[in-house]
């Protein structure tokens, strides 16, 4: 929500014109925004229960499909009646190969690859397009990152490869990824908990910037929620920025391509439902990578620090859950009326023009520096001020028109009318793939507290100005 600092004469300005408005202004303690200092009970007791029970979780709804064809009911009534246990369950699911293994270790290198050694090239044949190297929000301790912006080159790529081999060169076969699910889940746990380790002991033993490190004291926030803002190994590897984008987000299409693959193999075609998955989420993902210099100045950059939250969440959770549509798909096939079909396309895509819409909106009202027009008319902001660690003293404009006008967070309210697509396309037989929009609501309504909670520490009495402008989070009138 913040915009570039200024020119020294229209700071100059704008703190006069600030002060004069809202008169002494309560001090926000310099750098003290980002995630907690100190950890209470309730917090710590959330985040033991997610380092237990988050595993376990992707695990259940794997084992289901592959052992209970896609029902989360079934496995629960066998534990309670004796048919099944634990281990039982366990001593089914297939264990980690030397295949899977080979698999998952050619993927991640090939787009450390493609990351570190590929600079981008798009951005100078693709109008509108931002890539290269881009700056990052600032830090709290004053510092501004560079990031060398190349996903979707290195999506581009990929995916010309998985095409490439599909049809003609034919060295594996498109469905290898399903064929391999529950090995290669091993696999990411891996990578997931290896990098999260390798992230809190660097923040320990060597920090890229010690000022931008937070120690709570305690072991498990500290490890979960991340020590360092920006752990870096040289100049240009960005773990938040690798591991939040690749591999995930790139093998995501792949991951829906292979299920699409499985189900033409073993039902003779590919069904309306499964196409509708393929598609609507791979404008998702498109959409990421497009945005990507954008996506700098979001939450998970600005204001995470990078620990097992998402240095696992993003190897293990969003490949495994995030496909769930896919995979039950796979298990049952859906066909769809016609209706039926563009009604979930229509949902899906109004959902991601409010989505789109309205970052687009933020994003232009940074770069022109609220110089544009939003429907129609010139915007409407707040002017706020907060401190860097550093001691400097900070402007931005919070934006109050448009689609931020009507709700603080209407851009996540769009990606929920995306999600809600995305499940509604496999049909009521299952409650399986609708945990994505369950999961989904809890993610963005906490992120929206958690946003929130930032801004009020970093900007003080200007956030209670702006929460007084635009009264509504997600669902104006209702919340």
């Amino acid at each position: 929500m913040t915009a570039s600092t200024e020119s020294t004469a229209a700071t100059k300005r704008r703190v006069k014109s600030t002060t004069n408005r809202i008169g002494s202004t309560e001090k926000v303690e310099q750098g003290q925004w980002g995630r907690a200092w100190e950890v209470d009970w309730f917090s710590l007791t959330s985040v033991i229960l997610l380092l237990c029970l988050a595993p376990f979780i992707v695990f259940f709804f794997v084992m289901a499909c592959d052992q209970y064809q896609c029902s989360i009911t079934w496995p629960l009534l066998d534990l309670y009646g004796g048919k099944a246990t634990l281990m039982s369950i366990w001593n089914r699911a297939p264990s980690i190969t030397w295949t899977a293994a080979k698999i998952y270790t050619i993927w991640v290198t090939f787009q450390v690859v493609l990351y570190m050694f590929v600079p981008d090239v798009t951005h100078k044949f693709l109008p509108g397009y931002v890539g290269g190297v881009q700056e990052g929000a600032r830090t709290p301790a004053g510092l501004i990152n560079k990031y060398e912006i190349n996903g979707l080159q290195s999506w581009i790529i990929t995916h010309a490869l998985w095409f490439a081999n599909a049809y003609h060169f034919h060295w594996f076969s498109p469905t290898i990824i399903f064929d391999n699910w529950i090995p290669l889940l091993w696999c990411t746990n891996i990578l997931g908990y290896g990098v999260s380790t390798f992230a809190f002991v660097k923040a320990y033993l060597f920090p890229t910037n010690a000022e931008d490190c937070k120690f709570t004291g305690n072991f498990f926030y500290n490890y979960m929620m991340g020590i360092e803002f920006n752990p870096r190994i040289g100049k240009w590897f960005d773990f938040k920025l690798f591991f939040n984008g690749r591999p995930g987000i790139v093998a995501w299409t792949l991951i829906n391509l292979s299920y699409a693959a499985k189900q033409q193999e073993l039902y003779g075609q590919v069904t309306n439902s499964m196409i509708l998955v393929n598609v609507l989420q791979a404008v998702y993902v498109l959409d990421f990578f497009w945005n990507e210099a954008w996506y700098l100045k979001t939450i998970d950059i600005c204001h995470d620090h990078f620990g097992w939250y998402l240095g696992w969440g993003d190897c293990v959770w969003l490949p495994f859950l995030y496909t769930l549509q896919g995979l039950y798909l796979v298990y049952h096939p859906v066909q769809l009326s016609t209706a039926n079909a563009v009604g979930v396309l229509l949902l899906g895509l109004v959902g991601y023009y409010v989505f789109r819409m309205t970052n687009h909106q933020k994003d232009l009202f940074r770069r022109t520096e609220g110089n544009c027009t939003i429907w129609g008319c010139k915007p409407a902001y707040i002017e706020c001020t907060y401190s860097s660690m550093d001691g400097q003293t900070h402007h931005s404009k919070l934006l109050i028109s448009g689609f931020w006008g009507v709700a603080r967070h209407l851009n996540y309210t769009g990606d929920l009318m995306g999600s809600l697509a995305y499940c509604m396309a496999c049909g009521a037989g299952h409650l399986l793939p609708y945990f994505y929009i369950i999961y989904m609501t809890i993610l963005l309504v906490h992120r929206c507290i958690r946003d929130e909670h930032r801004c009020h520490s970093k900007y003080g009495k200007d956030w209670t100005r702006y929460t007084d402008a635009v009264p509504y989070r997600l669902l104006p009138g209702v919340f």
